[in-house]
């Protein structure tokens, strides 16, 4: 048997894009040979990871998954929507936010994790995934949410299967008051998170950045205004206050009553269960957000095809 040095094995998965258990394997069987290695792997399509890499992948899944006072979310993305309501894609998705919990949202961790049932770790069961299906897919992102007491709550809008969809939000009360209850509330506030988009969870948890640069705007709309220069500083606060209640989570009117802001209602929360009660964090994770989409131009490139 030729000996297969982790040099020639890292060479190979760099050519093809195939998993470090695929390489090795095709290695074994080709006695060391990596151009003969490559054709094995592209007759068994797990070379074809590679190639397709370049490709945007703006749809997909988001998964989540809780369990106690912890929770996990993630993003994979594919080409197609079709391969996002696929049950092998849905599978992996759903596996691989439950072994999210264990990694506590360090991404990199997560890829190199063991994916169950395998020899191979996440990421190179995704790039198996990738030359199964056909289609350029991403591990794009994780979140984490753990409390020392309370509950961690998770919301897909729209779900097309337990736990995933296009739209996925974790929130987390810390409370010692009964897990049942703290839920109902937790639940309530991640449906609005999923609507209304916070940025923060609170005032001072938003960017600096973004705070001078909201301010400057301000500040020359009301100079702009021709007030007086003693009532602008007032205008520039005032349309500040205003902008927290777009943005922030605890400043926002709640979506469910349509009048009461959120942090108020968690304070009734706390009356009502007699319990100190903290609204700890949360995640929302939108598909595709962030991610350049390809307009393309069916026309055109059905010509630009005929053209080769």
């Amino acid at each position: 048997m030729a000996d297969i040095s982790p040099s020639l094995v890292k060479e190979l998965r760099e050519k093809t894009g195939a998993g470090m258990m695929d390489c090795k394997k095709a290695l074994t069987e080709n006695h060391g040979e990596l151009e003969a290695a490559i054709d094995w792997l592209r007759k068994k399509g797990l070379a074809a990871a590679a190639k397709k890499s370049g490709r945007v992948a703006a749809e997909g899944l988001v998964g989540v998954f809780c369990q106690g006072p912890r929770g996990a979310i993630i993003e994979v993305n594919s080409e197609t929507d079709f391969v996002g309501r696929s049950e092998q894609f849905q599978n992996f998705v759903r596996k691989v936010a439950e072994i999210a919990l264990t990694t506590k949202g360090d991404l990199e961790a997560l890829k190199k994790a063991p994916y169950p049932g395998s020899q191979k770790t996440v990421e190179e069961g995704l790039t198996h995934l990738i030359a199964t299906i056909g289609e350029n897919m991403m591990l794009r992102r994780v979140g984490y949410l753990e409390v020392s007491q309370g509950v961690v709550v998770p919301y897909i809008h729209n779900a097309v299967a337990p736990g995933l969809g296009r739209l996925g939000v974790l929130t987390a009360l810390e409370s010692s008051a009964p897990t049942e209850k703290l839920e109902a509330v937790d639940k309530q506030i991640a449906m609005h998170v999923a609507a209304a988009q916070p940025i923060a969870l609170n005032i001072e948890a938003v960017d600096p950045a973004e705070v001078d640069r909201e301010r400057a705007i301000f500040r020359e709309q009301a100079l702009a205004s021709g007030k007086p220069a003693e009532f602008v500083d007032k205008m520039v606060e005032g349309r500040l206050r205003k902008f927290y209640e777009d943005v922030v989570l605890e400043e926002q009117v709640f979506i469910i009553d349509g009048k009461t802001r959120v942090k108020d209602v968690v304070a009734t929360a706390e009356k009502e269960l007699g319990q100190p009660v903290k609204l700890a964090g949360f995640v929302r994770f939108a598909l595709g957000e962030g991610i350049e989409k390809v307009q393309s131009d069916f026309a055109a490139e059905v010509a630009a095809q005929l053209e080769k």
